[in-house]
């Protein structure tokens, strides 16, 4: 095999790498079920709902939003439309703590009495003020209806839902000669940005290695 077909072999599967590297997911999330333990008016509830927490990038930071796949807590008396107010918070750890506050819109139907009460999709704007994979995890739930409270909070220790690789705004450091910033970047980040310089020198490599060889070709010719 030619040195330049060995060449091109080699850039072929560096290139490769990059784009695996690249294709990485950034972004870890499963479905969690949350053994919620309710206080209510009328005494205590219990019920378990699979959650599922999405984030979308939004600006220097993310939409989360917090879905309920089952019902938890009823009421005595019917719900109608309009009746029922939920908010909840999604606890925060790993390389950032703190929680997010999420919120979501009334009942848009009339919720019978004496069955679960299904909770619309929950969201709220989450701000990185550190970097590195941060968790997000179902917390406290809490449901307004009528004049009263019901809250809920997680008895089953449940995992986190999500787990993100963010860079927190203004995460930066100087340059030794004090010329400029540098963003500081993840461990995904910094390994598509050295996937990224390997290609770049085997393709200037290759470059070379052809230029060389056509140079002696051309001289051959004179």
């Amino acid at each position: 095999m030619s040195y330049q077909k060995r060449t091109a072999l080699a850039l072929a599967s560096a290139l490769a790498g990059t784009v695996v590297l690249m294709a990485a997911p950034a972004a870890h999330a499963t479905v969690v079920d949350v053994d919620y333990k309710c206080k209510t008016p009328i005494g205590d509830k219990s019920a378990v709902s699979p959650i599922d927490i999405k984030s979308v990038k939004s600006g220097g930071g993310y939409r989360l939003t917090m879905s309920f796949q089952k019902g938890v807590s009823s009421s005595p008396v019917e719900l109608g439309k309009g009746a029922m107010n939920p908010s909840a918070v999604i606890k925060v750890g790993g390389a950032d703590t703190g929680q997010v506050q999420v919120s979501g819109p009334p009942n848009s139907t009339a919720i019978p009495a004496n069955t679960p009460i299904k909770i619309s999709d929950l969201s709220g704007t989450y701000t990185p003020k550190k970097s590195g994979k941060v968790d997000f995890t179902a917390g406290v739930l809490t449901i307004k209806a009528l004049g009263t409270t019901t809250t809920c909070t997680p008895a089953n220790n449940p995992g986190p839902s999500l787990q993100l690789d963010v860079t927190a705004a203004g995460n930066a450091q100087s340059t030794p000669d004090g010329g400029g910033q540098l963003p500081k970047t993840g461990a995904l980040d910094s390994a598509v940005a050295l996937g990224t310089l390997g290609g770049t020198v085997l393709l200037t490599g290759a470059a070379g290695v052809l230029w060389l060889t056509r140079r002696g070709q051309g001289a051959a010719g004179r």
